[in-house]
């Protein structure tokens, strides 16, 4: 039996507002919000991030900045400084570094760790955590919450619900009972629409949806009824890769003008999807790790990583998972000024055996195989799902 890993993910406290606050004394115990210009509630553009003492009046990140204005009008509101944030993130991602080879940054703020092969260093993960939390408070005078799990869904699950300043190990014979009582929406994939689908099929808590079978999940919702029913048994293959590692395909669109038309943003996601996947049969690659990138504005930007159960190589599958991950975001208000999707964790498609563009029909397997010669020939624009043309 293959031992289990230790995955370490590291998520510094409110990060730009605290970097705000450290930098600017008087501005520490109030409600810091980093973001756009609120012009006296009247201002476009969407909070980057919120101190602490902001969200305790209801002020959250991705929120417009008009909204955030009303909850907290007192609030101190700032620029973004990102030359500062970048400089201090590059120091903790130093520190990630010492205590493993294997680090994945997510984005300034966060990464994973895998130090599953340094036991001979340490007598358990949770010492690294917590050496980890104590140089970044020594060396950067900031707070950092650490979750340390047997996959990188759980250990992220553990390092938010930890927040701020904790430190929680889940082992691996106690991610059941952990995630149990979770709210379904603390899942990766279960966004506003999944969970009030979910809702109304009865489920609310991890516990509830371990409770439905994998075919109803399949049924309900195709590839991601799948990924819903590992995830809720604490199942994540996912590996920790480091950047330098990361071989990858990806695709994105900017908007003319920032967005919110949820119509234009699939139209848009599944042209993507194609062009990566025609990419991918032209190099002959696959993989499972799906990546759908957005930008707000001004520009937050948020990524996001989803593993499928299959290698992907095809343009549909691709879009499957990445309009999923397309639910997680709020997008009533904030608009979207960029759009990107891609395909990580790559190997050579002739060492896969059975993935999903093979298990299509033959006759699929030449359809798709014409429109990439037609492709070839005229250009990737010659011809589409659809779907794409319906905003060319």
């Amino acid at each position: 039996m293959r031992p289990s890993r230790q995955i370490i993910h590291v998520d510094m406290d409110a990060f730009y507002a605290s970097v705000e606050q450290l930098d600017f004394p008087e501005y520490r115990g109030r409600p810091v919000i980093v973001g756009a210009d609120p012009r006296g509630g009247k201002g476009r553009g969407v909070v980057s991030a919120a101190s602490y003492e902001a969200r305790k009046y209801g002020v959250h990140s991705a929120q417009p900045i008009s909204r955030a204005y009303r909850c907290c009008p007192q609030g101190i509101f700032v620029r973004a400084r990102m030359d500062r944030y970048m400089e201090i993130s590059a120091r903790i991602m130093r520190i990630f570094e010492v205590f493993s080879p294997r680090v994945e940054p997510i984005s300034l703020d966060e990464a994973f760790l895998d130090v599953t092969g340094t036991g001979r260093l340490w007598n358990d993960a949770e010492e690294p955590g917590r050496e980890i939390k104590q140089r970044i408070r020594m060396e950067e005078s900031l707070t950092a919450s650490v979750g340390i799990g047997p996959n990188k869904l759980v250990a992220k699950i553990a390092s938010d619900h930890g927040k701020p300043d904790g430190l929680i190990q889940v082992l691996p014979e106690k991610v059941y009972a952990f995630l149990g009582p979770m709210p379904v929406g603390r899942l990766w994939g279960v966004g506003k629409w999944t969970q009030q689908v979910l809702a109304e099929m009865g489920v609310v808590t991890v516990a509830d949806l371990r409770m439905l079978s994998e075919e109803i999940l399949r049924k309900k919702f195709g590839r991601m009824g799948e990924v819903l029913f590992r995830h809720a048994r604490g199942l994540d293959e996912t590996p920790v890769f480091a950047e330098r590692q990361v071989k990858s395909v990806s695709n994105e669109h900017t908007f003319e003008r920032d967005t919110n038309d949820i119509q234009m943003l699939r139209h848009t996601l599944k042209a993507l999807s194609e062009r990566v996947g025609y990419r991918l049969r032209k190099e002959n690659f696959s993989g499972r790790t799906v990546m759908l990138k957005i930008r707000f504005e001004p520009f937050q930007t948020c990524i996001r990583h989803m593993t499928s159960a299959a290698s992907i190589r095809g343009g549909n599958a691709l879009y499957e998972c990445a309009l999923s991950m397309l639910d997680e975001f709020d997008l009533t208000e904030n608009r979207v000024r960029l759009i990107g999707v891609g395909l990580t964790q790559l190997i050579p498609h002739a060492s896969q055996q059975g993935d999903l563009f093979e298990a299509e029909s033959e006759k699929r397997n030449k359809m798709t195989e014409a429109l990439d010669a037609l492709k070839d020939r005229f250009g990737q624009d010659v011809i589409g799902n659809a779907e794409t043309f319906g905003r060319r």
